[in-house]
C-alpha cells in the first residue's frame, strides 16, 4: 500500500505572488507540487509555460509534477524539463505516439507520466505500462479549475490499479478532489491526490488544515480498503 501523496494544483493559487503560495503550500506538508499547463488549444484556456516552471524552481525543492495539457507535446517537453519538471505527464489523447512521447520524457531524465480524460477508457495504457511511473486520472474535463467531480472516475480507478498489479506506477487523480472524493477514490486505488481549490481556500492560514483533511480521508479510506 503507497503512502498518499497530496499534489496541490497550483491552478487555484494566487497567482500575482505565486513563490509565495508554493512556499506556503511546501510549509503546509503537501508532497508535490502540480503544474497545469494549458495551450488554449488541447483544453479551451491558457495559464503558463516553461518560465514560470524555471521561476518558481528556487521556491521549494518538492518535486514539480508537470501535468501537459497541450499538442502536441512532443516540442515542449525538452523545455519543461530544462526548467525544473521532475514528473512531466502527457495525455493519450494529445498525439498518435504515446510511446515516443514517454520514451522522449525518461531520455530527458524524467518520470513519464500518462493522462486519461473521462471518457478516455483504461484500456488505452495497457501497452504503455513498463513507460510509465503515474498514470492521471481526470475527474473532470480538463480547462478549468472548480469543476465537480465525475462520479465514474471511481469506476476507472479500481480498474487501473488491477492492471498495475506490482508495477510501481502511483495512480493520481486531478478533478474536484476534497475530502470527500478523496475517500472514494482511495478507496478504490488512488495513490496520489491532486487538489486546487479545496487546498488554497481560505488563505495561507487554511492550507496545511485543508491539506491534513484530505490526507486523512484518503489514508482512512485507504486503509479501509485494504482491511
Amino acid at each position: 500500500m503507497a503512502s498518499i501523496v497530496i499534489a496541490p494544483s497550483i491552478l487555484s493559487a494566487d497567482f500575482a505572488r505565486l513563490g509565495e503560495e508554493v512556499r506556503a503550500i511546501a510549509d503546509a506538508s503537501a508532497n508535490w507540487i502540480h503544474v497545469d499547463v494549458m495551450d488554449g488549444h488541447f483544453v479551451p484556456n491558457l495559464t503558463i509555460g516553461p518560465a514560470v516552471v524555471r521561476a518558481l524552481r528556487p521556491h521549494t525543492s518538492l518535486p514539480f509534477d508537470v501535468h501537459l495539457m497541450i499538442a502536441p507535446y512532443d516540442p515542449y517537453l525538452a523545455a519543461f524539463a530544462e526548467a525544473g519538471a521532475d514528473l512531466i505527464a502527457i495525455h493519450a489523447e494529445a498525439g498518435p505516439h504515446l510511446h515516443r512521447g514517454l520514451q522522449a520524457i525518461r531520455a530527458l531524465g524524467k518520470r513519464a507520466g500518462v493522462v486519461l480524460n473521462p471518457a478516455t477508457p483504461a484500456s488505452s495504457v495497457q501497452y504503455a505500462l513498463d513507460l510509465v511511473d503515474l498514470i492521471l486520472v481526470m475527474s473532470v474535463n480538463p480547462g478549468f479549475g472548480g469543476q465537480a467531480f465525475i462520479p465514474s472516475a471511481v469506476e476507472k480507478v479500481a480498474e487501473l490499479r488491477a492492471m498495475i498489479g506490482q508495477r510501481p506506477i502511483r495512480l493520481e487523480v486531478d478533478g474536484g478532489i476534497n475530502a470527500e472524493t478523496a475517500a472514494l477514490v482511495a478507496a478504490a486505488g488512488a495513490d496520489t491526490l491532486v487538489a486546487g481549490s479545496a487546498v488554497f481556500q481560505g488563505g495561507p492560514n487554511h492550507y496545511a488544515g485543508n491539506i491534513a483533511a484530505i490526507r486523512s480521508a484518503a489514508e482512512g479510506a485507504q486503509r479501509r480498503a485494504a482491511a
